[in-house]
């Protein structure tokens, strides 16, 4: 654990979560403990790209401001980095020239009940972008799925509020502690809904359907109704459909293939930090995932305190 920059293997983190990376191969982690957001090169050279380290929510030079535990991460192709920070509530943008500001939700709290009609995220996790530039956003405590357009304006595209696993139309439908998010080129969104164990689906005109899991804890492998997760949070797509896992609880990175088969693709089951083929590899709570345009992942493995990749 620690705060180190510099090559590779002599940085340290303390619970990396989100991962992503931009259109230059530069990948952004949400150091969560830390409460930094770093930067790592396509040649391995980590540093903090914003955050003091210091419990905060302040805006500005990404050296000044300050996060509170974030999760979620993503890049557009603009340069532009948004975080979901998750312990704030707030959804932050990092402009490609290094300035921090809070593009959604509110840091008042306590207000009188029927007097405040501002919008509020509950501990969002999970932040994706479109190439449109609209945001959207795993709410996990809401239990809701968000949508931020570029002018600020958030509506909700799924989820009634309360706990449940209904697929059913946008709003209809029903989410338990959602998680992770990720978009494909189609315009569907998947969602890791972490606490009903599932990977859902939000087709483009709104209807929520479950794509795989049975709904019980277990790391079974098989069709995608057979199959079964535990805790699954960060996803990440790759150019052939497939889409990535990263299956907290079990310890392993799963895929779903276009015609709806789950596998282990990576991890024994035991916890650890394990290089090596396969299932000979261990992980350790793995939360954040993201795939390149070769198809090799990148994992943020969260009690390892590591990066780790995943070669096709």
């Amino acid at each position: 654990m620690g705060t180190g920059n510099g090559p590779g293997s002599s940085a340290s983190f303390s619970n990396p979560m989100g991962i992503t990376q931009d259109g230059k191969g530069n990948i952004y982690l949400a150091d969560s403990r830390n409460n930094l957001i770093r930067k790592i090169t396509s040649e391995g050279i980590v540093t903090t790209f914003a955050g003091t380290g210091a419990a905060g929510s302040a805006d500005g030079k990404a050296d000044t401001a300050s996060f509170f535990f974030p999760t979620g991460i993503t890049a557009d192709d603009k340069g532009n980095v948004y975080v979901a920070d998750t312990h704030n509530s707030l959804i932050r943008k990092i402009s490609a020239d290094g300035f921090v500001t809070t593009l959604a939700g509110s840091r008042i709290y306590n207000t009188v009940p029927g007097t405040d009609s501002i919008l509020r995220f509950d501990h969002p996790a999970g932040i994706t972008t479109d190439a449109a530039g609209y945001i959207y956003v795993a709410d996990t405590y809401n239990n809701l799925i968000r949508k931020i357009s570029p002018s600020g304006k958030i509506v909700t595209i799924a989820g009634n509020g309360s706990r449940g696993s209904k697929d059913s139309m946008g709003v209809y439908a029903s989410f338990y502690l959602p998680g992770g998010i990720a978009m494909d080129s189609a315009g569907d969104i998947y969602i890791s809904d972490t606490y009903n164990n599932l990977i859902r689906k939000i087709s483009p005109d709104g209807l929520v359907t479950t794509i795989a899991g049975n709904g019980t804890r277990g790391s079974l492998n098989g069709t995608a109704k057979q199959a079964s997760f535990l805790h699954p949070a960060g996803l990440a797509l790759d150019p052939l459909g497939n889409i990535y896992v990263a299956d907290v609880g079990n310890n392993k990175i799963r895929m779903i293939t276009p015609d709806g088969r789950v596998t282990t693709y990576a991890g024994s089951g035991f916890a650890g930090a394990v290089n090596g083929r396969d299932s000979i590899s261990s992980f350790h709570r793995p939360y954040g995932v993201t795939a390149d345009k070769k198809g090799t992942l990148y994992i943020a493995d969260y009690l390892s305190n590591m990066v780790r990749q995943i070669k096709r």
